[in-house]
């Protein structure tokens, strides 16, 4: 398995994650735990965002990785 494969698969399990997160909170009735799970959707969004940029520059400097 490719380091670039190995990034898309975390890439997936977080947007998997990030839909889990988004049903907690529409299921919270407790606005400090509404804002919990709101906080770790934040984070998990900007974690999601640094791996695809990260590997966009892995398909640029590794062209045999694009689209794998």
């Amino acid at each position: 398995m490719t380091v670039a494969s190995q990034v898309n698969q975390t890439i997936a399990s977080l947007k998997g994650t990030r839909a889990t997160l988004r049903v907690y909170i529409t299921q919270s009735r407790d606005d400090e735990t509404r804002t919990v799970f709101t906080d770790a959707l934040n984070e998990t969004n900007t974690i999601i965002d640094d791996l695809e940029k990260r590997l966009q520059t892995l398909e640029f400097e590794e062209p045999q990785y694009k689209g794998n």
